[in-house]
């Protein structure tokens, strides 16, 4: 599972802004010290001394703030002596004042330092419970994820994914909660929970997703928040069966997967029954025949879950996303063009696609990623897959409207 570290700027150049900025509290009393002996003695530059501690609170330890607060206070009575400042009893009692102060707040600071280090230890157990580290092979099936957390002090959100390995074929799970953050954990958790343990055991994945649905339902009946009863999910699942090139789709009210066809010409391998497809040039994005429900929702607005389709042809991806990845938007309030970037992007690998959409996303919002981001990528391993099957008679792409 990749989980990049934030959101775009190099690392190196942050370390160097780091250790910069932890510096500053020195240096800022050093050039306070050295316009003190450079200016007029009218000016008092030295009475500046004690903006140094203040700043030390917000980034030192209690007993490094003392310690320079010390020290400017020391470098302040040199320079009296030196230049016969006057008011300097005034200013050395305002820099002890200070100093006292700062070094509460520089404690005050690190107590919230350490509760909020806890609170992200419990989000990363938290995490690693509703997204598990997916293999990158399954069953011959490759797999590659991407997962970002608006909440970024929380560090997990409401988006969520899963694949297995069963009896009836890999098995992959994709979805997004109502909400972000930590308040749609407990649902995600319970929707991965559920599809883990059922995926071994019900042979057809409209039924899978029923037994979701009431998964989610239960849930909510055991959660006293007021606003249990209105959470949902929507969800993709799929069932890829490499030895025949075959792939099944449930959509449940999500944003539709998108083909990445490997044929030559950027013509699309795959054909099948269902799947709508709006054409785009080495892409199709795959609208389900017939709307299903999403998740928790199916007893409210009613309707089954269809099962679509398709047969894969050799070198095709398929792209669950979330709409986080859709509503990225600009500076100018556009959003990002996922099936037009998409139908660029035919001839890039597997496992180099998501860090591409990563990158592209980061540079098309300016670094201001707002909502949750969930990506998953399936493709039939080299040799793994078998060879294709015959396309069916009279399956045709439906026409992009």
């Amino acid at each position: 599972m990749t989980i990049p570290h934030r959101r775009g700027r190099p690392r190196a150049s942050g370390t160097r802004q780091s250790r910069l900025a932890w510096w500053s509290p020195a240096l800022l009393t050093l050039l306070i010290g050295v316009l003190a002996v450079l200016t007029p003695q009218d000016f008092a530059v030295s009475r500046l001394l004690p903006a140094a501690p203040a700043l030390a609170a917000s980034m030192w330890s209690v007993s490094a703030t003392l310690l320079l607060g010390v020290l400017t206070l020391a470098a302040m009575f040199a320079i009296q002596i030196a230049f016969a400042e006057p008011a300097t009893a005034f200013t050395a009692f305002a820099l002890a004042a200070v100093t006292a102060a700062a070094a509460y707040a520089a404690h005050v600071r690190l107590q919230r330092e350490r509760t909020l280090s806890q609170v992200r230890s419990v989000a990363d157990a938290a995490q690693a419970v509703v997204l598990r580290p997916v293999p990158h092979r399954l069953g011959g099936v490759g797999i590659e994820t991407l997962y970002l957390a608006a909440a970024e002090e929380a560090r997990i959100g409401g988006d969520f994914f899963e694949a297995v390995d069963t009896p009836y074929g890999v098995r992959v799970l994709l979805g997004d909660v109502r909400g972000k953050g930590l308040s749609a954990v407990g649902v995600a958790s319970a929707i991965t929970n559920g599809f883990r343990e059922a995926a071994y055991d019900v042979p057809d994945l409209g039924r899978l997703a029923r037994r979701l649905d009431t998964s989610i339902r239960r849930y909510s009946d055991t959660v006293t928040a007021p606003d249990a009863g209105e959470g949902f999910a929507t969800a993709v699942l799929a069932e890829v069966r490499p030895g025949r090139r075959e792939v099944s789709l449930v959509n449940c009210g999500h944003p539709p997967p998108i083909l990445l066809s490997g044929g030559p010409d950027g013509a699309t391998g795959a054909t099948g029954t269902g799947a709508g497809a709006a054409t785009r040039p080495g892409s199709r994005v795959l609208d389900p025949s017939a709307p299903s429900p999403p998740l928790n929702m199916a007893a409210l607005i009613g309707g089954e879950y269809t099962v679509d389709t398709l047969r894969l042809g050799p070198g095709d991806r398929l792209l669950f996303y979330t709409d986080g990845v859709t509503e990225t938007r600009d500076a100018a309030g556009g959003f990002f063009p996922l099936q037009e970037w998409v139908a660029r992007q035919t001839a890039v690998p597997a496992p180099r696609l998501l860090e591409l959409l990563h990158r592209q996303l980061v540079r098309f919002s300016g670094g201001a990623l707002d909502d949750d981001i969930a990506a998953l990528v399936v493709h039939c391993e080299a040799g793994a897959c078998g060879e294709p099957a015959a396309a069916p008679s009279g399956a045709s792409p439906v026409p992009d409207p």
